[in-house]
């Protein structure tokens, strides 16, 4: 019989060390995998493609495909490991990714990649279950803490994937997605034998309600909050804009010529700067400025980040592509975190954590639209477009925030004002 992963001692909980080593090794090799696709993606597509002009088209194909289903899939994993415990759950979703990983490597056709994706987001909504697991296992007065590790693990595996990525394409373009699959396998075998349970079954939930497995319920309930509509609006607007960063990959390809490993530069750069923005500048700035204020001059320089990256179109400059990506990384290190104090500062204890739900659901729905989008505008009306469009979008957002600043504020000072 398995042990709990943690035990009562002088009511504080005695931390699983093995337990937190194997969930961070899990978090970090799964975000790397996200990581080592980056690179060869383009280059992966253009095989089964004959028709050029459909190449972006496809390539947002492939990445909205999983965000659909990891949309769909992950409020159910979520109710699942509350109703059967975190470690059966974990495991199926490694199983699952190595799988999709396996068969993008293997390839052969078009749909084995479709159906690699499919299988790989049903199973990689897992984050919530990950959080779930290191709740579970650590003192409440200590999570925070918990959690930032695994953030800055997640961090350092954006920067990690890319670069592992870019040099396996030296071997092959398959080269990448083996590993990533074997690694996976690797840290499966490694669960089933070494990772205890973290929920103990008198604390599971003993029935299901369908609309736990339902994302849209999410959006509805966050919709009925009126005072945050506004900043999930923005929400999606810069989430959809991100979209046109998942072509990068083609624009390095066809206008500078770069391959895989080159390409793998330009999303390091971004783990790299997205780290430096939020570990070291975020807290200076929100010291003297507002949040709103904060997430404002973010949104800028994501604005300014595309048009830089658009560029390279009509000047073929690797210097504008490597200005504009630190840019584009720096306005996400300061926007996302500045937008979840917003939200937080704009509703009571009580939605807290429907409002962060929807707003992840909200950026979700972002991001299987944008790279659609994107890769028909990169086929149709020019390299440069989904570029230009989104920093319309990101300039759109600035506006819109802008105006409803005064209600906010009032909102804010009300909530906060509000007895406990």
């Amino acid at each position: 019989m398995q042990s709990s992963p943690s035990i009562q001692n002088g009511g504080s909980k005695r931390i699983n060390r093995m337990a937190l080593i194997f969930i961070i090794i899990t978090t970090a090799l799964g975000t790397i995998g996200l990581g080592l696709i980056n690179p060869v993606a383009p280059f992966l597509v253009t095989r089964y493609v004959s028709d050029p002009n459909s190449a972006g088209l496809v390539l947002g194909l492939l990445t909205s495909v999983y965000a659909i289903c990891q949309f769909f899939a992950a409020p159910g994993l979520g109710a699942l490991s509350d109703r059967y415990g975190r470690r059966p759950i974990l495991l199926i979703c490694l199983f699952g990714s190595a799988i999709g990983y396996l068969m993008l490597g293997i390839g052969g056709a078009l749909w084995v990649l479709i159906l690699g994706r499919v299988i790989d987001g049903l199973t990689g909504g897992n984050f919530g279950v990950t959080f779930a697991y290191v709740a579970d296992i650590t003192p409440a007065e200590e999570r925070g803490k918990y959690f930032g590790w695994i953030g800055a693990v997640s961090g350092v595996a954006l920067i990690l994937g890319p670069a592992i990525g870019g040099l396996l394409s030296k071997i092959s373009i398959e080269a990448p997605l083996f590993a990533a699959a074997a690694v996976t396998f690797a840290n499966l075998i490694l669960g089933f034998f070494f990772m205890p349970e973290s929920l103990v079954k008198e604390k599971r939930t003993t029935k299901m309600n369908i609309a736990q497995l339902n994302p849209l319920s999410i959006l509805v309930k966050v919709g009925s909050i009126v005072q945050i509509r506004v900043l999930l609006v923005v929400s999606f607007l810069i989430a959809l804009s991100f979209g046109a960063v998942e072509s990068i990959g083609l624009l390095t390809k066809d206008i500078l010529a770069w391959d895989a490993a080159a390409t793998g530069s330009i999303f390091v750069l971004v783990g790299i700067t997205d780290i430096l923005a939020q570990g070291l500048l975020l807290q200076r700035l929100l010291k003297r400025f507002s949040e709103a204020q904060v997430a404002i001059t973010g949104m800028i320089c994501e604005a300014v980040g595309l048009l830089l990256i658009g560029s390279i179109v009509l000047i073929h400059s690797p210097v504008l592509l490597f200005l504009g990506t630190i840019s584009f990384a720096l306005g996400d290190g300061l926007f996302g975190p500045s937008l979840n104090g917003l939200l937080s500062r704009n509703v009571d204890a009580s939605a807290q954590g429907q409002v962060q739900g929807g707003n992840q659901a909200v950026q979700s729905l972002a991001r299987i639209i944008g790279p659609l989008a994107s890769g028909v505008l990169y086929d149709h009306l020019g390299h440069s477009t989904p570029y230009m469009s989104s920093a319309v979008m990101a300039v759109l957002a600035v506006a819109v925030i802008s105006m409803a600043l005064p209600a906010l504020n009032r909102t804010a000072r009300q909530t906060e004002s509000t007895p406990v």
